[in-house]
């Protein structure tokens, strides 16, 4: 029976300055460190032995992986990056401070943009600096793909494809899958693996750098769903 680790990162230094991060690209804080270590030491304990490994293209999940692999003896394992396992892409959001945008906005405006399942964060321009599409790492992708702002349902949309031909098909093998990647990104998958719906997936949390296994029969349907605490 394959399992499934998902690793949200550690606390990143814009969590640590309560920012929307989104595709950003920031680095951990020393709490983020410790929490990915952490995370790797609980796995060793588990005894999870990996196939692969997958992760986002944004730093403080490659770390969180990176740091969590060394500790559970396995950095060697395959390993494979995507843009598809960023966080939600949180458009002209980022960089601002949480506290400072709902006293600009109001705490119920920011709690829709942040919560609801299917509202647009205002948007980015593909010619606005902090677009995406101004990011190296995404030349390659087709600049009508490249997102000025997400929602969850869009982020699962990006997800899905990534989970339909690389995840789900190594976890039939019989193989033992990391990932280490998002908030968002990680409740996409999390809401699809558990069948959550629209309005319960808002009330579902996912800890910095607290290991969920995931373990599933030879049809992946979830035979037990473990948190491997901090």
């Amino acid at each position: 029976m394959a399992k499934l680790v998902l690793i949200r990162h550690g606390q990143s230094e814009w969590n640590l300055s309560n920012q929307f991060t989104g595709w950003h690209d920031v680095n951990l804080s020393e709490q983020g460190v410790e929490e990915a270590k952490n995370a790797g030491k609980k796995l060793k304990e588990a005894g999870i032995l990996f196939d692969q490994a997958y992760t986002s293209v944004l730093t403080r999940a490659i770390k969180t992986l990176h740091y969590a692999l060394e500790e559970a003896d396995q950095l060697w394992i395959p390993e494979e990056k995507t843009w598809r396992l960023n966080e939600r892409h949180y458009g002209a959001l980022q960089g601002l401070n949480k506290k400072e945008t709902a006293e600009k906005y109001g705490d119920e405006q920011v709690h829709i943009w942040r919560r609801s399942y299917d509202t647009l964060p205002p948007l980015l321009d593909a010619d606005d600096p902090e677009s995406a599409a101004q990011d190296r790492r995404y030349a390659n992708l087709d600049p009508r793909i490249i997102p000025g702002g997400e929602n969850l349902k869009v982020t699962l949309e990006r997800v899905l494809p990534f989970w339909e031909d690389k995840i789900a098909p190594d976890l039939l093998a019989g193989k033992n899958v990391i990932i280490a990647a998002h908030g968002n990104s990680l409740r996409a998958l999390t809401k699809y693996i558990e069948n959550i719906s629209d309005a319960d997936i808002m009330d579902v949390e996912m800890a910095t750098g607290e290991p969920v296994v995931y373990t599933f029969d030879d049809k992946l349907k979830v035979t037990n769903k473990e948190k491997l605490g901090k």
